[in-house]
């Protein structure tokens, strides 16, 4: 078996030796360099644009402005397409816009034989600006009066929504109710990976060749397409080996762009790479969110009824748009179990600021930093446990969501908070800080997790699989669901060999994906590789392996239902020790029969119609120095109920890497602007604050491994859980340690000296 084994990942030596391809590795040396010129202004219009000086630049072969790109309006999501139209992405993007809505918006490009001529005519364009007054709060944006950035959506709201279970008015009508507000906010970040979006394009035969850093290849397919007014079949997408995305890119960012070039110079290969600094305002980014939560309870500690309404700042574009809040609002009803009544309502704001998109989580660490606070609020005013109050009412066994149907099958919550408090200590630590004085204390405290997996219903899950026998009785697998550095395609690996019946090394994962090759489906996000792919995977393998053991049949004369596929042999069921033949003995025979050569592969497509409830929590201990206002945290624990795990290792690798994440939210991390020009302010890796190897205390990863009866391989959502409760778990404990309340990110010491001030504490 492979399964639930730490075996080495599929794509690591390759990796680890620098053999791995990257886009950027792959691109000829003869490739024209495009470049992108942004706007200086953060909203109005762009009057003229002279480029005569440019033009002149040795070097320069086009240049291409706002004025020029075709009137075609584009969605940019990584979702997968509807027949529906009310449930397509929003289209109000352009190639270049003339319209202005953030500072760096794209207005011009050039393609140019290198890069410094292509730097050095953007600096030669001039621009004639129409300027408005730019909004970057979207409190600001929705008033009366505000600058409109989208005349389609009146005081810029996106989209309102919202549902109420149950009557909220007529539950807070019981006697005896005690009542808690919070206001919780959270800010703007940028994902960081590694390597920044490049693509390039080429014309072949007509057709054109993208090859991209993306998450989404079929979906970028579908994108170009659309962008450029031409059949999706005339696009070719290629994915090779992706450094980090983190939901940045299941955006599709410039790949339609990068073509529109290639088109312009007739197809010639266009090479376009973006720097670190435009990565953070031209790319995407997590929306900023602020909940106002009000919460009716019993003295007993039962939550009776509680009302949130929550604003998003989605920025100058759709991209997820509304999506991601309606996320962030189906964690109110989810979490925790009002007795009476929950209700929640949600808009998605247009500003003037970096267009807010997927990031890992999907708006859950924006919601459950405020669930979560809010729950420790409540426990703190009722001098509860937060332990007790949070078993009291979380989601119980057997809760069925009203709109998913989702089933809630184990008691996770209560056996992942059991496994993190010991492993932390944390009842002989709650003792141990509960009566500190002086300027440096310590602190405790945890948050829950929830998470679905994958989308549906709201929308499509589908993802195809294809595998072929190879001479030597190895197999080779193939999905669309692509390897973004998770350690997805050794999963697949492991789950194909036991579903066959063959060694893991036998199995040869195809690490990347081309549209024209690869079957359909529809990328890295959502948590959805091993839950919806594994489905893929098993129906594939168990076709693949009744048509192995078919020509068996044939070669054996015994019957297909009386032998088996064991390690890598054909076996008699009844004695699995007697061995019939090898798997290898039986691919050269298929190949080269003269009396019945057969070529032996299998192809599925799985259509998920259910995701499942991915549930844990975080535990942190922190040291606070009051009079410096700065946090050190000491100890972080995430257990996590994933399903079964699919190879241990990796699972901690992933849980990991999530926790950091969430150090960097909670305690650093935060893009901000210039409130006079709009311009981004720290949008570089030295004044933008991630969180490093220093900021890290060893991090500690558990499981409870609960099968998923949905799942085929038993695997429910990890990918995106472990950055959710880091950050309401840290805040937890500074609450813990000082009695100060912080309810807004990042909690550094700009915002903590003054809160300790202001509580009388220095």
């Amino acid at each position: 078996m492979s399964v639930g084994k730490s075996v080495p990942r599929v794509d690591a030596y390759d990796k680890v030796t620098g053999r791995a391809k990257y886009t950027d590795d792959m691109v000829e040396k003869n490739a024209l360099v495009g470049k992108v010129m942004h706007s200086t202004i953060a909203n109005g219009w762009v009057k003229s644009m002279d480029i005569s000086e440019a033009e002149k630049i040795p070097g320069v072969v086009k240049i291409l402005t706002c004025m020029d790109v075709p009137d075609i309006q584009f969605p940019t999501a990584g979702h997968p397409w509807s027949t529906d139209a009310s449930h397509q992405d929003v289209m109000d993007r352009k190639l270049l816009n003339r319209r202005v809505r953030l500072y760096g918006d794209d207005i011009a490009a050039v393609i140019a034989e290198d890069e410094v001529a292509a730097s050095r005519a953007i600096k030669a364009i001039r621009v004639e600006y129409e300027q408005y007054e730019h909004v970057l709060d979207p409190y600001e944006a929705m008033k009366e009066g505000a600058s409109q950035l989208h005349d389609e959506y009146p005081n810029n709201i996106l989209k309102h929504s919202g549902f109420e279970d149950g009557d909220f008015e007529e539950a807070i009508k019981e006697e005896g109710l005690i009542r808690v507000e919070g206001t919780y906010e959270t800010p703007i970040v940028q994902h960081c990976h590694i390597e920044p979006p490049v693509s390039y394009c080429y014309m072949e035969n007509g057709r054109y060749v993208v090859v991209a850093s993306t998450q989404i290849p079929h979906i970028v397919r579908r994108v170009v397409g659309q962008a450029l007014g031409i059949s999706w079949g005339k696009v070719r997408v290629v994915k090779p080996y992706i450094g980090g995305g983190f939901g940045n890119k299941q955006d599709v960012l410039y790949e339609p762009l990068n073509a529109y070039m290639c088109q312009q110079v007739g197809g010639r290969l266009v090479k376009l790479e973006i720097s670190r600094e435009e990565t953070f305002y031209a790319t995407r980014v997590r929306h900023a969110m602020t909940f106002n939560i009000v919460s009716y309870v019993r003295p007993s500690g039962r939550i009776v009824a509680s009302q949130c309404k929550v604003v998003s700042n989605q920025g100058a574009y759709a991209s997820h748009g509304h999506s991601v809040v309606s996320k962030s609002m189906t964690s109110f009803r989810q979490l925790y179990n009002y007795e009476k009544a929950c209700k929640v309502e949600g808009y998605t704001v247009y500003t003037n600021t970096a267009a807010a998109g997927a990031m890992r989580g999907y708006g859950t660490p924006q919601s459950v930093f405020a669930i979560e606070s809010h729950a420790e609020d409540i426990a703190n005013t009722l001098g509860m446990d937060p332990l007790e109050y949070r078993r009291m009412n979380m989601m119980p066994v057997g809760y069925t969501d009203p709109f998913s149907k989702n089933v809630n099958y184990f008691d996770s919550l209560n056996q992942c908070i059991s496994r993190a408090r010991k492993a932390i200590d944390y009842d002989q630590k709650r003792k141990l800080y509960q009566e500190q004085t002086g300027p440096v204390r310590r602190g405790i405290g945890m948050a829950l997790l929830w998470y679905n997996t994958a989308v549906w219903p709201i929308s499509l899950e589908v993802s195809s699989c294809r595998m072929v026998l190879n001479q030597d009785g190895s197999v080779q697998i193939q999905l669309a669901e692509t390897e973004i550095g998770q350690g997805a395609d050794t999963a697949f690996a492991q789950m194909a060999a036991d579903t066959l019946g063959i060694p893991f090394e036998k199995i040869n994962t195809i690490s990347t994906q081309d549209t024209d090759v690869t079957p359909f489906g529809l990328g890295a996000y959502a948590s959805r590789q091993t839950y919806v792919g594994g489905m893929a995977v098993k129906k594939t393998a168990v076709l693949l392996k009744q048509k192995i053991l078919d020509y068996a049949h044939e070669m054996t004369r015994m019957l297909p239902e009386d032998i088996d596929l064991v390690d890598g042999n054909i076996v008699w069921k009844t004695n699995k020790n007697k061995i019939l033949l090898s798997l290898e003995d039986l691919a050269q025979e298929a190949f080269y029969s003269m009396e019945h050569a057969q070529h032996i592969t299998a192809e599925a497509t799985a259509q998920c119609k259910s995701n499942a409830y991915s549930l844990g929590c975080a535990f942190a201990e922190v040291e606070v120095d009051i009079p410096l206002g700065k946090v050190t945290l000491l100890n972080l624990v995430n257990v996590h109920d994933c399903g079964q795990l699919i190879n241990p290792q990796l699972a901690k690798m992933q849980v990991h890497g999530g926790m950091s994440m969430a150090i960097g939210y909670g305690l650093s991390e935060r893009l901000m602007y210039d409130e006079k020009t709009g311009k981004p302010l720290n949008d570089n890796l030295l004044d933008y604050k991630l969180s490093t190897t220093m900021d890290h205390p060893d991090l500690s990863a558990d499981f409870v491994e609960n099968y998923e009866p949905t799942s085929a391989y038993g695997t429910k959502a990890l990918g995106e859980p472990p950055a959710v409760p880091g950050a309401p778990a840290i805040r937890n404990a500074i609450l813990n340690a000082t009695g100060v309340a912080i309810n807004k990110l990042p909690m550094n010491p700009h915002l903590l000296y003054p809160a300790f001030r202001d509580a009388g504490l220095i």
